[in-house]
């Protein structure tokens, strides 16, 4: 995660009025994620990512519910949270909402993907079909991944009871204490310790309608929503507008302060101060991308430790290996046969 990931006010007051109806106390889920309730007054407004972590994981250890993550996808609807469950549910089919989703998701969690692609991929692989979750580091916040899922199967459930969406679904995190639980809650058999985050989808997904509500109504919340993304892009500052510049040249190896500061349009002295503004540097920058990405592709068990020194920017695996070393204390190689 990264210094810039945030959700929605909202989204993290239905988390904390889900932990309290389990019988965890209001007030000290609140002090324990740092935040008060004046941050949650207004749904739009943001709150770090880091804080609505420490509020999962306070919540479960509060209310002595494990399944609060999956609680939270399966039992509480979209559109009671965000914008982005009002638009999804007046789409015109599942497509459409899936589109939605993909457009304006960062209203809900802003968190990062390998890519400035879509979080949400569909996936054709012969005759079945999958939604691939692409978030980075994804067993850094499980609960995350449970909830995600549980949005996803569950909420369709919701509306449509009686036409199957989803088959399966796969986690790249180890089966935990509560795994038992998964299939309950979700309907579906679950494999853990996966290499991705995905949901089979039915042939039904591609072709199930949605809405009747009326095309003027869909406009006037994505206009709202249009609105939304145009401030949460405003608030990122310089350190996310540089990383979202060199990680697609992450890999060419030559990636410099000049040019990054050329495509912002200011000059590189302007780029050196407002990172310093923000705590950081260019090389701190780097550094942290590579790192994150190395883990990212190593951890995916389908990308060898030299082909991940290229992918990172290395043309050396001895020097990358050295890097790895200094960011983890171990070698590339142990993380990729862990």
């Amino acid at each position: 995660m990264t210094a810039r990931a945030t959700v929605s006010a909202g989204y993290a007051s239905g988390l904390l009025d889900l932990a309290v109806s389990h019988g965890a106390p209001r007030e000290t889920l609140l002090a324990r994620a740092g935040i008060t309730g004046a941050d949650l007054t207004d749904p739009d407004a943001r709150i770090a990512l880091t804080a609505f972590k420490t509020l999962m994981r306070a919540g479960k250890e509060l209310s002595g519910e494990p399944t609060l993550g999956l609680l939270f996808g399966s039992t509480i609807r979209f559109d009671d949270l965000s914008i982005v469950g009002l638009i999804s549910h007046a789409a015109s089919d599942m497509p459409d909402a899936f589109r939605q989703m993909n457009r304006y998701g960062r209203l809900v969690i802003d968190t990062t993907a390998p890519s400035d692609g879509d979080r949400f991929v569909i996936s054709r692989e012969g005759r079945r079909a999958f939604i691939i979750d692409t978030r980075r580091n994804p067993n850094e916040f499980p609960e995350l991944t449970e909830s995600t899922l549980a949005r996803f199967i569950c909420g369709t459930q919701y509306y449509f009871p009686n036409t199957p969406l989803y088959c399966s679904a796969e986690v790249t995190h180890a089966a935990p204490g509560h795994a038992k639980h998964y299939e309950r809650i979700l309907g579906v058999p679950v494999t853990f310790g996966a290499s991705r985050n995905a949901m089979e989808i039915t042939e039904a997904f591609f072709t199930r309608r949605l809405s009747k509500t009326p095309r003027y109504v869909f406009g006037s919340l994505s206009v709202r929503a249009d609105e939304l993304m145009k401030s949460l892009d405003a608030a990122q500052g310089v350190a996310a507008r540089v990383e979202a510049i060199i990680l697609p040249v992450l890999h060419t190896g030559d990636v410099t302060m000049d040019s990054v500061a050329a495509r912002i349009g200011i000059s590189r002295q302007t780029l050196y101060r407002q990172l310093k503004v923000e705590g950081t540097s260019f090389d701190a920058l780097l550094d942290s991308l590579r790192q994150r990405m190395a883990l990212h592709y190593l951890s995916g068990e389908k990308v060898s430790v030299n082909e991940t020194a290229y992918l990172v920017g290395f043309s050396d695996p001895s020097s990358f290996s050295r890097a790895f070393h200094r960011w983890t204390g171990t070698r590339p190689g142990q993380v990729a046969k862990a």
